[in-house]
């Protein structure tokens, strides 16, 4: 076969007909980005496709885009896209002959693929005993070591308690990686420094492993510092071929979570491309494997020739769009081929890498916030087209980022001839795209793929740890906060005269009208954690706005309809911006090159309350109130009610769109909460209070809190 250098995703690799297959209906048992990516697929092969939903995704984009559509329960997903039965009762209910997992979910759950079986449902995945090996993180290690596949130095073997991994810990050598056996994408791990912090890590640990796999089993492996995470792309059918696309960088993590991937290697020769890959080839054959798969390893930047075998992911990966737009192998339709019973036709020599292509990771949250996820309603949305361009979404305009997901909203990929002009053609399409509506880390990625070590290809896992404190994020300027206060006041007056008035009438007019000479109206706003007021004059068809001591002329061209996103194509100091914008009744959300932020004009019963907090509360003083930054689960409860408590204990650990925030106390005293675990709370929702020493009635009025991520 000889691959495209821009394949389409649903361009078919063999175009063998599906009449004798044994289905013609695939189910896709997950959500976003990925299910509208495997109904592309689906469709191609001109099967007939089945979406499952829960309540919070009944009118999201993969539902729409399905012939067939099925809820399957609540919005938590132990109730909807993880329950088995709601599956399988779901593919009886359809005619659904097989079943597409994607990722995540119940995409490596070995009892689902037996469950399917029992069914009579095929399953788009390997078979249960390779589910069953690679699947516990100890068990596959042990087994791949005896395949002759190098593996990390660490104690790998089931059923170790804390003390047999504080005792096995000095051999092992600090620093050192605590993992769960179970789960993957970096949930779990943490990194621990020094013997004396062990223990406590491990309890943390283990709680996390339990509530996200089932599963509380952890081994240590030494932390090779400067590592690089190269993965291996496999695909293997059930006659015994078995080979590899070659490898993804995919060392750019923030706590072991992928954030940019790229195919191939800028670090691999030819020679250890070869070595890898046959690596990769044998620890699929080791356990039978068919369908797609990817074999993950680390590898010394120091001696880029050494690599260790990490973990086995039977699945599709998240970054699988790399490795297809260098190849021209569309990976969902062979997964689907390979379950119906078709033979590969490519060898290893037919595998040919053509350019490089780089994905970045859009993510709804807050860099600048520690990465806090961001919920809310997408208000505006323009996503990248143009050459080399491809992107894997599942936004919609009016569509709504829940809580009970994981946070990524969108993959942007960019195929180039060499690396360079992919990065550069991935960082204009970064820059073209627009989420209005959540905080996003667009701007983020953008700084990234500008870092001259990220362009030089000197990567590690570390490197984001490293350079996040350095980067140039912009920030909210006075022409941003005259805009804002502009297109708020023109959202409010934009509306038709109310009930009982006459239109025209100065009356029903909201614009500041008075008689005499023209007075300033002043605009509140808050924003990225700070507050100014912005005075406005009316100005022929413009306005003058004062930001502090900075005079700066704004002129729109057109009405400003609220809820209504679009262009203002303002004109600020006789410049012209063609910024994004979206007003949402007392919020502006603006854009500009990957750059977002929300600007806020609070009422005026919060003003108040601000003043009054200001006036109680002394100059620098701590926040007595703790909120939860989001909405989300409380796991754990660290303190009782009338405890005394330090700055920075935590007192309340909140899990949200599957990370644990972990909020501390903002000084010192006697902490008064009533929660329990499982109980639910709302953004902002206060989870306790601190009283202070020397404060017998502190101030419930203020409103932030810190929130750390675990």
């Amino acid at each position: 076969m000889t691959p495209s250098p821009i394949p389409s995703p649903t361009s078919s690799p063999d175009p063998a007909g599906t009449a004798d297959w044994p289905f013609d209906t695939v189910l896709v048992a997950n959500r976003g980005e990925i299910a509208c990516r495997v109904i592309r697929s689906i469709r191609a092969l001109g099967l007939r496709s089945v979406a499952v939903y829960s309540d919070a995704d009944a009118g999201a984009r993969h539902v729409l885009e399905a012939d067939v559509a099925v809820r399957i329960g609540a919005a938590a997903p132990s109730e909807s896209y993880l329950s088995i039965p709601a599956v399988v009762d779901a593919c009886r209910r359809t005619g659904a002959g097989a079943v597409h997992p994607g990722y995540g979910f119940l995409s490596e759950n070995a009892a689902f693929a037996d469950a399917l079986q029992e069914a009579g449902i095929v399953f788009i995945g390997p078979s249960v005993h390779s589910l069953d090996v690679m699947g516990d993180k100890i068990r596959s290690k042990n087994h791949v070591a005896r395949s002759g596949v190098p593996v990390v130095p660490g104690i790998a073997e089931p059923g170790l308690t804390d003390e047999d991994l504080v005792r096995a810990a000095s051999g092992v050598g600090f620093p050192l990686l605590i993992k769960p056996s179970a789960g993957g994408g970096g949930k779990g791990m943490h990194v621990v420094d020094r013997a004396e912090d062990l223990r406590g890590v491990l309890t943390t640990a283990r709680r996390v492993a339990a509530r996200a796999f089932g599963d509380d089993t952890l081994f240590l492996e030494r932390l090779i510092t400067r590592p690089r995470h190269i993965e291996v792309q496999v695909l293997a059918d059930a006659h015994g071929t078995v080979i590899h696309l070659g490898e993804r960088e995919c060392s750019l993590q923030r706590r072991h979570q992928k954030v940019i991937e790229e195919a191939p290697s800028p670090l691999l020769d030819p020679a250890t491309r070869r070595r890898i890959g046959e690596a990769a080839c044998n620890a699929a054959r080791s356990v039978d494997y068919t369908g797609a798969g990817t074999v993950e390893f680390l590898v010394s930047d120091a001696a880029p020739d050494e690599f260790f075998f990490m973990e086995m992911n039977t699945r599709l990966q998240v970054e699988h769009p790399v490795t297809e737009l260098v190849t021209g192998v569309d990976l969902v339709q062979w997964q689907i081929r390979v379950a119906a019973g078709e033979r590969l036709p490519l060898t290893q020599d037919d595998v040919v890498l053509t350019g490089h292509a780089v994905e970045a990771r859009v993510y709804a949250e807050n860099p600048e916030a520690g990465f806090l996820p961001s919920t809310g309603t997408i208000l505006a949305l323009a996503e990248p087209a143009g050459d080399g361009i491809r992107v894997d979404s599942s936004l919609l305009p009016g569509g709504t980022v829940s809580s009970s997901y994981d946070p990524m909203l969108a993959k942007v990929i960019a195929w180039g001839t060499d690396r360079a002009q992919a990065l550069d053609r991935l960082d204009a399409a970064l820059a073209g795209t627009v989420v209005l509506g959540v905080d996003t880390n667009l701007e983020y990625l953008r700084l990234l793929i500008g870092d001259d070590d990220v362009r030089a290809g000197r990567l590690d896992t570390t490197l984001i740890e490293r350079k996040l404190p350095a980067l140039a994020f912009r920030h909210v300027t006075a022409q941003d906060l005259a805009l804002a206060a502009v297109l708020l006041v023109e959202a409010s007056t934009a509306g038709p005269a109310g009930p009982g008035t006459r239109s025209g009438s100065a009356w029903s007019r909201g614009d500041g009208f008075r008689l005499g000479p023209a007075r300033p109206r002043t605009v509140p706003l808050e924003y990225d954690g700070g507050t100014a007021t912005v005075s406005l004059l009316r100005d022929g068809a413009g306005w003058t706005a004062t930001v502090d001591d900075t005079t700066i002329a704004v002129t729109l061209s057109g009405t400003v309809e609220p809820g209504v996103p679009g262009v203002p194509g303002a004109t600020l100091d006789g410049l012209r911006s063609q910024a994004p914008y979206a007003v949402d009744g007392d919020t502006v959300w603006l854009g500009d090159a990957g750059w977002s932020t929300r600007i806020r004009r609070p009422g005026r019963r919060e003003l108040v309350d601000a003043a009054r907090s200001r006036i109680l509360r002394e100059e620098g003083a701590a926040d007595p109130l703790v909120r939860s930054p989001m909405p989300g689960t409380v796991v754990s409860v660290a303190v009782v009610d009338g405890a005394t408590v330090e700055a920075g204990d935590v007192l309340v650990a909140v899990e949200a769109m599957k990370m644990e925030h972990q909020l501390t106390a903002g000084l010192s005293g006697v902490v008064r909460l009533s929660l329990k675990p499982g109980d639910l709370v709302k953004a902002q929702q206060i989870v306790a209070t601190i009283e202070a020493a020397t404060t017998s009635n502190p101030d419930t009025t203020s409103s932030t809190t810190e929130g750390n991520a675990a």
